[in-house]
């Protein structure tokens, strides 16, 4: 069983957007979603696809001074410009890893798609080495595409 309650996030979601709270709001709650379900969740980051930048719209966790990524840099970049998410078990082992911070050991990023068009992505950094498993993946994924759908 995942870590992450995708389905009680996506409730608190939905939730969220009945009450008409806006577009930064959501984001900041699935950021808060996420990263409440403790670790591995480290820190979870939110960008939204500007263009040709993948641009820091929420967040919750270590700040970043990463708050504009080109498409094709770095891990999110890669993601946007492939189509596929990624989920790095080492990020040490990737040779254009832009680093949030020292302590990070692992990264997934999730697209949020509407169909074929990548909207964003949710970027979430883990101290511990490999901790993302298929069903949280799964359970990101879950909250990805509810996004897709309310943004």
């Amino acid at each position: 069983m995942a870590i992450l309650d995708g389905d009680k996030a996506v409730a608190a979601l939905r939730g969220a957007f009945s009450r008409d709270v806006g577009r930064q709001a959501l984001l900041t709650l699935a950021a808060e979603r996420i990263r409440g379900a403790g670790a591995p969740y480290t820190s979870v980051y939110l960008y939204m696809l500007h263009g040709a930048d993948l641009v820091l719209e929420a967040y919750a966790g270590r700040e970043t001074e990463h708050t504009r990524i080109a498409v094709g840099r770095g891990v999110c970049g890669t993601a946007v410009a492939t189509g596929q998410d990624q989920n790095v078990p080492d990020v040490t082992a990737v040779a254009n890893y832009l680093a949030c911070n020292s302590w990070t050991r692992s990264e997934l990023v999730v697209l949020i798609r509407r169909g074929s068009l990548i909207l964003g992505q949710i970027d979430i950094d883990s101290d511990e080495p490999d901790p993302f498993t298929a069903d949280e993946e799964e359970a990101v994924r879950k909250v990805a595409d509810a996004l897709a759908v309310l943004l």
